[in-house]
């Protein structure tokens, strides 16, 4: 499928515990961006009504909608790419799945060997490599203790980005614990290099099988070094 991006062009990120849109249409992006916790099934279609209404389009206008495949939030990734794939399907819109370390990735200035880690709960974080002068992952996308995590072979650490920065247990290496919003999705989906698909086609990105930890499983993690 072809995306179209001289006509509107939805962004939905439902990742983190922030509720994340933003339309471009016309020259103009609209974002909201919002803590929502565990309200994000309950705003997410009124806060895009809302964004259609001030745009003066509906989902028939739209020549893609991009969301964030994960890794992330479980719960949140299920509801993004439902309603992504609610509003595509009527009017066969494609859908283009940007990987949320790939977005965190973009935010700082294209350098040779950026970390983008993210807070994965459970004591763990996700994280990949990157290499953004040339457009690269530099490594699988890994879920783990941050104190585990490597650099590549033959890479010379340049930055680090994501909200594992902010966490006690946070990556050995600098970074800042920015996370992209709908817009910095919307702007990769833009630059191409990731596909478009049909609404049946759509898939997320899981790298961790288990949702929760027993009882016991947190205790084993909590007493290793």
């Amino acid at each position: 499928m072809q995306a179209d991006f001289n006509r509107p062009v939805l962004a939905v990120d439902t990742g983190t515990s922030y509720l994340s849109l933003a339309l471009r249409a016309d020259g103009e992006t609209r974002l909201f961006h919002q803590e929502a916790g565990s309200r994000q099934s309950e705003l997410i279609l009124p806060e895009i009504r809302t964004l259609f209404r001030n745009a003066g389009i509906t989902a028939a206008d739209l020549g893609a909608i991009v969301y964030a495949k994960g890794p992330g939030a479980f719960t949140g990734l299920r509801i993004g790419i439902g309603v992504a794939q609610g509003l595509a399907t009527p009017f066969d819109t494609p859908l283009i799945g940007i990987p949320t370390l790939d977005a965190a990735a973009s935010l700082p200035p294209p350098q040779s060997c950026i970390l983008a880690a993210a807070d994965a709960r459970m004591g763990e974080v996700f994280y990949a490599w990157f290499d953004t002068l040339n457009r690269r992952r530099l490594s699988d996308y890994q879920v783990g203790r941050a104190a585990d995590i490597r650099l590549p072979e033959g890479c010379a650490f340049s930055d680090g980005i994501g909200n594992a920065f902010a966490l006690e247990n946070r990556p050995p290496f600098a970074g800042k614990p920015d996370m992209p919003t709908a817009a910095d999705f919307l702007n990769l989906a833009a630059e191409g290099g990731f596909p478009a698909v049909a609404a049946a086609h759509a898939e997320l990105l899981y790298v961790r099988n288990k949702i929760a930890l027993t009882a016991k499983e947190q205790a084993e993690r909590r007493a290793r070094p």
